[in-house]
């Protein structure tokens, strides 16, 4: 029995591995795809049997996708738009949690189950009375007015994200530091901020990648003059048909700021993501 319990531990880790493979494969094969056609020869991405492999490099859709239109302009939005997200929802975020988390004040649970009920409503559903308010409020066609538009949907999710990771940062921390001569102020930046690091990094990320995906309120609120990079791709698509080459070189550069972000926060981020999962 004891040489059979190894082999099959052995089958075991084989098909956890192959399960995860298949599911890396399935994952990674758009990104494949989309990276495939974006150096691949503008015939050859509306060939109607296409190869799976590479069938020549070109760095011309990179060319046509810059010369299609203002490319830099719509990336400085987005960029404007989605740093100023994190930015502003994370310091309003951590305030919330922290007081949410630390303090007991009448009507928390109530806080506390809004934060939830506004996460289950769909985005779509709140288009009409958004653009109604931003107009009301002259904010339409202001990247201002998209920017608080994002908060209102990432903030819960930061509020509710950043909550689960301070309430796993025992109290008693707080205490003594303040015993040892810290105010409340100076017990949160010196115990609770070093350790609540790793969940605000996840958390920006996530409100980041949100801000600069989101495709629909750019493209109801703002005007083609100020339109973000995800609505700029919509002019490969024209009365005479979709530019797919350069549409995926169009991609491939709107998916580079995603991934150095990564790259730079990848082990903060992996930190917060289990951190948060550990009931202190």
């Amino acid at each position: 029995m004891s040489t059979l319990a190894p082999a099959g531990r052995r089958r075991s880790k084989a098909g956890w591995n192959l399960l995860g493979l298949l599911v890396f494969a399935t994952a990674g094969f758009p990104v494949y795809w989309m990276l495939n056609t974006a150096f691949k020869p503008a015939k050859d991405a509306i060939d109607p049997d296409p190869s799976l492999l590479p069938t020549g490099l070109t760095l011309g859709n990179f060319s046509r996708a810059l010369d299609i239109a203002d490319f830099w302009g719509p990336v400085g939005r987005s960029l404007i738009v989605s740093l100023s997200v994190v930015a502003i929802g994370i310091a309003v975020g951590t305030l919330a949690a922290l007081a949410i988390s630390r303090f007991a004040f009448r009507g928390r649970k109530v806080v506390i189950v809004g934060i939830l009920a506004v996460q289950m409503i769909p985005l779509i559903a709140m288009i009409i009375p958004v653009f109604l308010l931003l107009n009301d409020l002259d904010q339409y066609d202001k990247l201002s007015g998209l920017i608080i538009t994002y908060l209102t949907f990432i903030l819960p999710f930061t509020v509710w994200t950043l909550r689960g990771f301070i309430v796993n940062i025992p109290k008693e921390l707080e205490e003594a530091a303040m015993v040892d001569g810290c105010s409340p102020t100076g017990a949160f930046l010196r115990v609770v901020f070093p350790l609540l690091a790793p969940g605000m990094v996840a958390t920006s990320v996530y409100a980041f990648v949100q801000a600069w995906n989101e495709y629909l309120y750019a493209l109801m609120l703002l005007s083609q003059k100020n339109q973000t990079a995800t609505v700029w791709l919509g002019n490969f698509t024209t009365k005479h048909g979709t530019e797919y080459a350069p549409m995926m070189a169009g991609s491939t550069m709107m998916a580079v700021p995603i991934v150095v972000l990564f790259l730079l926060v990848q082990r903060k981020m992996a930190a917060g993501l289990t951190a948060g999962a550990v009931k202190g």
